[in-house]
């Protein structure tokens, strides 16, 4: 730790005398030194992104931004939302709360998954409710298309003030809706929006511009480009585990890209829509548009069969399991409809063996364990190899054992000051225990946890470490979605045979190489089938938003995220006029109807021969031809 610090210090006196001679930056002296390398690191990287993306073009954003602030937006809540203790419902125990309750047909019934707490309800919509909210979300994109991107940007910068200004509230939100620590919320839920919005704002508008296209010599009195239309009305469906992301993930590039958005979201999180729905609407009646641009749809199964099959949604987004995807596509087949399906992934993580174990261990801990283990791109096979296998082991195990599980929330007499959280679905632990019984049956061991956390009340899986976990077993092919880190031995420290078993599995979201060669672990990544790939990081695709984010088999197909997943909500029109005033496209007499059979032929080969001939020779011969036959 001295050493580190010294090195810190000594980076800080290097920089404060490279900014000596400017006047402006004596201040530069009174600042720690780790505060003042970040401070001129995001100095580096706010000058680098302006100067890629032209000084004129980040220009234009400070003089918007400035002349042009984001309004202050109030949202109604309650102390549900400021207080960690602020739900009065009483606690429970035992199995995991019924969404249903035949006393309240008509309704969702919403638990905290941690202490089991009442939350409240939502109405399960019919659809007829869903075809209303999108008949009406149809009617306002109308006039949203007609926005301008400074207008769009307005309202993304007036949500991201608020979510800014109100981190805590929005962690508490999501941690008494999904189980998860504040710390899992501001780093998946809270951090993951503000960068989406920052990167749409500063590069949505040219990812958007019309992007011309070559015309070739044939046409070259043409000039033809490809604008990006929005389709309309944007219906998706979003998953559990990240609700708050989840939900404004798409509302953000729906709305950018000049569309309405409709979201249905799961039954299992659905207490917390009614804030996040509510600042959406905040923000566009601030800046002066019509809040029924943004739906947000509750309910069951049948609401989100109904939001694929309106007549008025235009594409539909799906993140979930492959079996509902099928349904969403199978639904929206019927129309030809288009879909983006993101299916979840079995995503691998390869230590070499030239890595230094305490630097991968919490890699390991957060790529395993980060949400409980809920994670589309989470960590779900570990792959060691053999050589450094068992010490691997013998340094996570203390580090998995020390994990402190429990209710997230300073509530119902718990502190709050947890690792990992709950598990959203009740159900999902009887299907991780099914896997993981299954995996010992064939021989897997269990090296910690293994079982429900029976010693807490609420929704509890425990921190599982599996060892000796092989291809045949089900815990190698089929989502876990939970806290269990599986580690895969890669026998003879072989390369080849990594890549085999790493692409033994139907599932390709992302992955992730660790070696000490960069050049070693990019090797084996370009030859795992996935959609994603870093080399000695984890998870860091997804924060940088200018990347698609996808899969390939069954993690599904199509994009969100970066230039890809903004155009994906377009329709790509191709687009072609005159270059030069006056000059047209004629039909050669030849070939105009009535055609001359004589001439036609013989007119089109040489045309053919003229533009396609490689032989000098042959377009000489390809001219004399059109004047022949012209």
């Amino acid at each position: 730790m001295a050493c580190a610090n010294d090195a810190l210090s000594a980076v800080a006196d290097a920089l404060r005398t490279a900014l000596s001679p400017f006047p402006c930056m004596h201040w530069t002296a009174d600042v720690p030194p780790a505060v003042l390398i970040a401070l001129i690191g995001f100095a580096f990287f706010v000058l680098r992104g302006a100067l890629t993306s032209g000084p004129a073009h980040a220009l234009g954003l400070l003089v918007e931004f400035t002349l042009n602030p984001a309004p202050t937006i109030e949202v109604e809540v309650d102390a549900s939302v400021t207080d960690d203790d602020g739900i009065k419902a009483e606690a429970r125990k035992g199995a995991g709360a019924a969404l249903r309750d035949a006393d309240r047909p008509g309704k969702v019934q919403c638990y905290d998954p941690a202490t089991l707490q009442r939350l409240g309800e939502v109405p399960a919509m019919t659809a007829g409710d869903v075809n209303e909210a999108c008949a009406r979300a149809a009617a306002a994109q109308k006039t949203w298309a007609r926005t301008s991107y400074a207008q769009r940007r307005k309202v993304m910068r007036t949500i991201q003030k608020y979510i800014v200004s109100h981190q805590e509230d929005i962690c508490r939100v999501c941690a008494r809706d999904s189980g998860k620590p504040k710390v899992d919320a501001l780093l998946g839920e809270v951090m993951t929006t503000c960068e989406k919005i920052r990167c749409i704002n500063f590069n949505g508008e040219g990812w958007l511009k019309p992007s011309y296209r070559p015309t070739g010599p044939m046409m070259m009195h043409k000039t033809a480009w490809v604008e990006y239309v929005p389709y309309g009305v944007l219906g998706v469906i979003a998953p559990w585990n990240y609700p708050f992301h989840n939900m404004l993930n798409h509302v953000i590039s729906g709305l950018f890209s000049g569309n309405a958005v409709v979201t249905k979201v799961s039954e299992h999180t659905s207490w917390s829509s009614g804030y996040f729905t509510r600042l959406c609407r905040a923000a566009l009646i601030a800046n002066g548009h019509d809040p029924e641009v943004v739906q947000t749809i509750t309910g069951f199964g049948e609401a989100g069969a109904a939001l694929v099959s309106c007549p008025d949604v235009d594409k539909v987004i799906f993140t979930g399991s492959p079996g509902v995807g099928r349904m969403v596509m199978e639904g929206a087949a019927k129309t030809l409809k288009p879909v983006i399906l993101e299916l979840g992934g079995k995503d691998p993580m390869v230590f070499c063996n030239d890595v230094k174990i305490k630097d991968v261990v919490p890699w390991a801990m957060r790529g395993c364990f980060q949400n409980c283990g809920q994670n589309c791109c989470g960590v779900e096979r570990l792959f060691v190899y053999e050589s450094i296998h068992d010490d691997f082991l013998k340094a996570i195990l203390p580090k998995v054992k020390a994990l402190r599980q429990g209710v997230p929330l300073a509530a119902c007499g718990h502190s709050g000051d947890v690792d990992c959280g709950a598990m959203i679905m009740d159900g999902q632990m009887d299907i991780i225990q099914e896997l993981v019984d299954d995996a010992v049956k064939k021989g897997a061991t269990v090296q910690c946890g293994g079982k429900r956390n029976t010693s807490l009340d609420g929704q509890f899986y425990e921190p599982t470490v599996l060892s000796d976990v092989t291809p045949e077993m089900r815990i190698s092919r089929e989502e876990v979605f939970g806290p269990v880190m599986c580690i895969c031995k890669v026998p003879g420290d072989d390369d080849d045979e990594c890549v085999k078993l790493v692409n033994a599995c139907e599932f390709g979201l992302g992955s992730s190489v660790y070696s000490g060669s960069q050049e070693r672990g990019m090797r084996i990544g370009k030859r795992i089938r996935s959609g994603m790939f870093t080399v000695n990081d984890f998870g860091v695709n997804y924060l940088i938003q200018s990347l698609p984010f996808g899969g390939v088999k069954e993690s599904g197909f199509a994009r969100f995220a970066g230039p890809e997943g903004l155009r994906g909500c377009c329709l790509e029109r191709a687009m072609v006029k005159d270059r030069i005033p006056g000059v047209r496209t004629t039909i050669p007499a030849p070939i105009d109807y009535p055609i001359d059979i004589n001439k036609g032929l013989p007119f089109g080969m040489s045309l053919i021969n003229l533009f396609y001939n490689e032989s000098l020779l042959g377009k000489l011969g390809a001219i004399v031809g059109l004047i022949k036959h012209g």
